[in-house]
């Protein structure tokens, strides 16, 4: 079927050709919202010969939720969609709700889509999102990263998360359920102003401003980020991953402006200790304040030592002691490890052990080697590998510096 362009699913089709065209299967979260249940019906009329599934994460954030996943899921059966409830389970009540809710809310996606080997998820944000979303990190004196729009994809928990609806708007596409026939649910919490989104949302309409020029806006500051993203990209050619560490010229880096800098600092840190998120922005300026006097700092479980000619980092110990052992084949978000028999385990090998492993011929620092895996059974060290390699254990990290490349292009 033919659709004109102003018609909102035109413009969603031409974004899912582009960002899922090749795929053989996709699966979309559905809240029940009018946005998410326009992408579950646009999906369902574009992918027709793909398989196609559905999600409903159930926050149990309210009494209703239960009722109103049961009916996403109906509306889904009755387009012929398979279709999940996902309970989130809150183990605290501390913490930002709602920004707890929204990570639960991806983890649990990626694992379903992951039991169901869909490489993709689809999101139901809107330009109406993108415009909120810039006004609330204005407001909270965000940077460039904070204030740039949210990408059409990116990848994150091992799934490929698509957001195909960023150009369309949220009035629009419930002009389009309504002509239609097609209902939705509308949250209470929409209009809870204790919400800062809710209230810049009701700001927006109350001055009356252009949402379609905000998201051209944060476009525009996008289109600024990738260009200092392939500035630092330049600058961090030279870096070096050894070991789980990674090393930095140091005069490239000292070449290069403070916002350059900051990326590239952000982005090793994340490197070596695989965060899902960047160190907050003061405790990031904290460092790169030490590093331009010469001095050792930690941030983020990460050691960062000025030395010479060049910029070293790596696991700093204390937060390797912290790591649980190995879970899935990896310890410490850094090392793949195989070889363990029953009733052993891995640990930090630790500072008190270092000189029984005689570390200086491994070509590691102290520090680095104190953080690295070791194999215990009880009290009792059995090997270090990565110092002293040994059958059958086997230590492999899991990001090399390809990875770091990217992340700096991420950020």
């Amino acid at each position: 079927m033919s659709l004109p362009p102003a018609d909102p699913a035109f413009r969603v089709h031409a974004a899912l050709d582009r960002l899922a065209g090749d795929l053989p299967a996709i699966g979309i979260a559905v809240s029940g919202g009018g946005d998410s249940i326009a992408l579950m019906h646009m999906i369902a009329e574009w992918g027709r010969g793909r398989r196609i599934m559905v999600a409903t994460v159930d926050h149990g954030l309210r009494p209703e939720s239960r009722d109103e996943a049961r009916q996403v899921g109906r509306a889904a059966r009755a387009l012929d969609l398979p279709h999940a409830i996902l309970l989130w389970q809150r183990g605290t009540e501390t913490g930002n709700l709602m920004a707890n809710a929204r990570d639960a809310r991806l983890r649990l996606l990626a694992g379903w889509a992951q039991r169901n080997d869909l490489p993709a998820v689809a999101l139901g944000h809107t330009a109406d999102d993108q415009a909120e979303t810039l006004l609330m990190r204005l407001a909270r004196g965000s940077g460039i990263d904070g204030l740039a729009s949210m990408a059409e994809w990116r990848d994150r928990f091992g799934i490929r998360w698509l957001r195909p609806m960023l150009a369309a708007g949220r009035q629009p596409l419930r002009d389009w359920l309504r002509a239609r026939g097609i209902g939705w649910i509308d949250d209470p919490s929409n209009e809870n102003e204790d919400f800062d989104r809710v209230r810049i949302r009701k700001a927006i309409q109350a001055m009356g401003l252009d949402v379609p020029a905000l998201a051209r806006a944060a476009n525009h500051i996008q289109e600024a980020r990738d260009a200092l993203s392939h500035y630092a990209a330049h600058a961090a050619r030279d870096a070096v991953a050894r070991d789980g560490s990674l090393t930095l010229p140091r005069r490239a880096y000292g070449d290069a402006p403070p916002e350059i800098r900051r990326r590239l600092i952000v982005a090793a840190c994340r490197w070596v200790t695989g965060a899902d998120y960047p160190p907050r922005r003061n405790t990031a300026i904290h460092a790169l304040n030490a590093i331009a006097t010469g001095h050792r700092v930690t941030l983020d479980g990460t050691l960062i030592e000025p030395e010479g000619d060049r910029i070293r980092l790596f696991r700093e110990t204390a937060a390797a002691l912290r790591a649980p052992d190995v879970q899935n084949g990896i310890w410490d978000n850094r090392w793949h490890v195989s070889g363990l028999k029953p009733g052993q385990h891995v640990a930090a090998l630790g500072l008190g052990q270092v000189a029984r492993v005689k570390w200086r011929l491994s070509g590691l620092g102290r520090d680095e080697a104190a953080a690295s895996p070791a194999v215990w059974e009880g009290d009792r060290l059995v090997a270090a590998p990565l110092i002293r390699p040994v059958a059958p254990y086997d230590v492999r990290p899991v990001r090399i510096a390809s990875d770091f490349h990217r992340l700096v292009m991420a950020h």
